[in-house]
């Protein structure tokens, strides 16, 4: 038998709190995307095909899914400061292994670890949820995800002006330099949040069964969030192999992009005040029709740098806010199994993203930007499918307002 405790009191969120928290989520995430922008100059320092190169990315993506699995949901059973503080320790570790491979293959495995890794915003989104206020819970989460969008975003233009002027390796000898400080942010500035689940880690992992079963809502938000993630990374993984083949440019340019998607995640950051005031499932049928939108723009775009930069905030708009209203939906859920429930929805948008990844870059190879467009469209047609199937009645949308 397993069960949880009696709610306990817990720290406020205070504003330094919640900064501190912004930060750290956006340069840790950071690690996962550094490498997008650069496949090309990997591909090229070990002589290796895109497709292979694309295993990078893939297998990071992969590894962030594997670690939120294994590890996110811990923090509903442990200490949630003291299980990031050990967690630090393999970040640091495999980004100086990645800057440091002398192979693709050795590259490929380390940025697994890294992705296994830099699962700590995963942590830290469900903490935050937990010290929030209710009325004000999708409004901190919004501003915790713009600090993760924009840590995303960021991390192409960072990853791209490095690696084109310093060498791609150096990127991640800096990222581990940033890491060691985020350490210390945490450990000095951040509240210990006491966990909630009295059981084995058994018993925890066959919970998140039970979640899937009894959360339609959960079901319907993890799905839908994989497949637009899917078309999010279709887009970032082969932008770099489109502007080297179509425009002769670099991994500097393709990390520029990156500031154009601040844009779209500045906006997706309003969604979360939106969120506490509107229903969250008419507000994900307008966003998710903006990331068809945008591959729409990207087919007319191949050869336009200012299409590709309209595609890119419609874009990045559009998945941002799916996954802001996703999160206020789903932490409204159990209280007391957030991090679980925070677990199933990421580990299947990331291998929602993954495969995106592994799509678009096999598609490249025969079909080129216009198989990424089409496995993009396809890919947000079938979200809104699912999402006006699975529309609640009218009767229920009435009865929320009420």
């Amino acid at each position: 038998m397993t069960s949880t405790s009696p709610a306990k009191a817990h720290p406020e969120l205070t504003p330094l709190t919640l900064w501190i928290m912004t930060i750290a989520t956006g340069l840790i995430v950071a690690n996962l995307y550094y490498n997008q922008p650069l496949l090309d100059a990997m591909a090229r320092t070990f002589h290796a095909s895109k497709a292979k190169v694309g295993e990078v990315s893939i297998l990071t993506q992969l590894g962030y899914a594997t670690g939120m699995f294994f590890l996110a949901p811990l923090a509903d059973m442990v200490k949630r400061k003291r299980l990031m503080m050990i967690i630090f320790v393999f970040i640091v570790f495999s980004l100086i292994i990645t800057a440091a491979s002398p192979s693709v293959n050795l590259l490929i495995v380390s940025s697994f670890i890294l992705g296994v890794a830099s699962m700590i915003p995963q942590l830290l989104v469900p903490m935050a949820a937990h010290l929030a206020k209710p009325e004000e819970r999708g409004q901190k989460i919004g501003v915790i995800m713009s600090g993760l969008l924009i840590g995303i975003l960021l991390s192409r233009f960072f990853s791209g002006i490095i690696g084109e002027y310093f060498g791609w390796r150096s990127v991640f000898y800096i990222a581990a330099a940033i890491m060691m400080v985020i350490w210390a942010m945490i450990w000095i500035f951040l509240p210990e949040v006491e966990p909630d689940y009295k059981g084995n880690y058994g018993g925890l992992m066959a919970s998140l069964v039970e979640l899937i079963k009894n959360e339609p809502k959960l079901r319907l938000a993890a799905l839908r969030g994989a497949l637009c993630f899917a078309c999010f990374s279709a887009f970032w993984s082969t932008l770099a192999f489109l502007l080297r083949d179509n425009f002769n440019m670099g991994s500097d340019v393709a990390g520029d992009f990156g500031l154009a998607g601040v844009v779209g995640a500045l906006a997706a950051g309003l969604m979360g005040r939106l969120s506490d005031k509107t229903d969250a499932y008419k507000l994900s049928g307008f966003t998710i029709l903006l990331i068809l939108v945008s591959f729409v723009i990207f087919y007319f775009s191949a050869h336009s740098i200012l299409g590709l930069v309209i595609g890119v905030i419609v874009l990045d708009a559009g998945v941002q806010a799916t996954h802001i209203s996703n999160q206020s939906i789903i932490f409204a859920l159990r209280p007391e199994a957030r991090n679980r429930i925070n677990t199933v929805y990421m580990v299947t948008y990331f291998l929602g993203g993954s495969a995106g990844t592994f799509f678009a870059t096999q598609l490249w190879k025969s079909y080129q930007w216009t198989g990424v467009c089409a496995i993009g469209a396809i890919l947000s047609v079938l979200t809104l499918i699912i999402h006006f199937i699975n529309h609640p009645p009218k009767t229920q949308l009435q009865k929320r307002t009420q």
